[in-house]
């Protein structure tokens, strides 16, 4: 089989997503997004499965039906097993189940996060191997060493929370609109990073912690609205400039340690702070000062996407690494 075809599903959290893959070239990323949440400030993990139940019949047709690619033309279906929310995972699980049950072809489950790293593989300029990942998003921060497609090795992983929960969760603080995470890069582009200052956490070796800026932000926002009520109102661009400087600044200070570590100085970002621009900012600058070469994903590869396990599902299917119907979600599934 020369031409392999794969439809891959995705559904981890709150976005319903599928892409068709034909011989390792990714031919669309279709993306249906949930806005269901907006009105609550964050996911609802009920919600979310039922948009996800809602969607996952359209968004496969469209995706199929761009390609004019019929569904006895596929050779497995993949989909996202986790790690992610189990309700969500469940309807993207059963969806790809029934499909590969019906068509009678290989099911291809695939780890969200070695997912992220992949996605590199995409679009070129492609990483050689090995190379360094830094893999940040709402619910994961991890340095990975990428050995080959189906081989990576965690070095290091937040022991409380993610950064883009530190993001999302501040921007809460400051009454801004769900997702806010966004919007802090938005307004940091406008102020003055060195406004403020924030306590910096700091653990032994390549480990993260994000949950102690949360709570200084919290109190620094108390003091600051006890004088000035309108304080964020009147300050949102330079308060945004620097936590997320100081943000950026805690995870480059880790990946510059793993990269001296290790010796490997090709470096990546990806998951969906990679679409960060200070991040991104920050990482070029780095690479032009100490020689790294550098990847960084199309910003519609660092959100949840389809795509990316499609190129995932692409390297599993060439190994003949396939589930059986029996496979089953896991909402905390590790790189392997």
């Amino acid at each position: 089989m020369t031409q392999p075809i794969i439809l891959a599903i995705e559904s981890s959290c709150d976005e319903t997503s599928a892409s068709v893959i034909q011989a390792g070239k990714v031919l669309n990323n279709v993306i249906a997004s949930q806005t269901v949440h907006q009105k609550y400030g964050g996911v609802v993990p009920e919600l979310a499965s039922r948009a996800h139940q809602q969607q996952i019949h359209h968004v496969v047709n469209e995706a199929l039906a761009a390609t004019g690619i019929l569904t006895n033309q596929l050779n497995a279906i993949a989909f996202t097993r986790g790690p992610g929310l189990l309700g969500s995972l469940l309807v993207g699980v059963s969806f790809a189940k029934g499909m590969a049950l019906g068509l009678q072809v290989p099911l291809i489950d695939v780890n969200h996060m070695e997912a992220h790293v992949l996605a590199h593989f995409i679009d070129d300029p492609k990483p050689a191997f090995p190379f360094l990942c830094l893999t940040v998003s709402g619910g994961h921060t991890q340095l990975v060493v990428v050995h080959d497609y189906l081989h990576m090795e965690v070095i290091g992983e937040t022991r409380d929370d993610a950064i883009g929960e530190a993001f999302d969760k501040a921007a809460k603080m400051m009454d801004f609109p769900y997702p806010g995470g966004p919007l802090i890069d938005r307004f940091a582009q406008e102020g003055n990073a060195k406004a403020y200052s924030f306590p910096h956490t700091s653990i032994p070796g390549l480990d993260f912690s994000f949950s102690g800026i949360k709570t200084a932000f919290l109190y620094f926002l108390r003091d600051n609205k006890n004088t000035e009520p309108r304080f964020v109102e009147l300050n949102k661009q330079n308060i945004c400039a620097s936590l997320q400087a100081h943000l950026v600044n805690m995870v480059m200070e880790k990946l510059k340690l793993a990269v001296d570590q290790t010796g490997i100085n090709r470096v990546a970002i990806a998951g969906g702070v990679a679409a960060n621009s200070g991040l991104r900012k920050s990482l070029q600058t780095q690479a032009n000062q100490s020689g790294w070469d550098v990847f960084i994903p199309r910003f519609e590869y660092c959100t949840d996407n389809a795509a990316m396990i499609a190129i995932a599902a692409h390297y599993k299917f060439e190994a003949k690494r396939f589930a059986s119907l029996n496979v089953a979600p896991l909402a905390n599934l590790a790189i392997s």
